[in-house]
């Protein structure tokens, strides 16, 4: 699914998981590697992010750059800020089917970055069908 809203565009993939499965795995920081194609490392206090975290990611060029969690809604949404970047948004729903959908959202002029994030959501899958959940 890619479509726009607002000025924002939604890219997203629906998964065989529940909302706290899929939940579980976009809030551990000591999973983003797995899943996020610009993100190497991460360094921060809480292993499951919180309204209040704070950290630093290491991006595929291998510098770090520090991370702020703008907005944090649980089992439901966060978005983060990347440096002074309002970064990506993270979205988990139940669907029509029971099924539970995760998006990304990101600027209009971020475009081309909605490859990146369709090939984190094709991770996030795989990782969920393989029980990528847990510790």
């Amino acid at each position: 699914m890619l479509r726009l809203e607002g000025n924002r565009i939604i890219v997203g993939l629906q998964m065989d998981c529940s909302v706290e499965q899929a939940w579980r795995l976009l809030t551990d920081t000591q999973k983003w590697h797995l899943w996020g194609p610009s993100v190497t490392d991460v360094s921060c206090e809480q292993r499951f992010i919180e309204a209040d975290s704070t950290g630093k990611v290491r991006t595929l060029l291998g510098f770090w750059v520090p991370f702020t969690i703008a907005r944090y809604h649980h089992l439901r949404f966060w978005s983060w800020r990347v440096g002074p970047v309002a970064a990506t948004g993270h979205h988990i729903s139940v669907t029509d089917d029971g099924r539970c959908l995760v998006a990304f959202d990101l600027p209009w002029w971020a475009l081309p970055y909605a490859i990146v994030c369709r090939i984190a959501l094709g991770r996030i899958r795989r990782l969920l069908t393989a029980g990528g959940t847990s510790s």
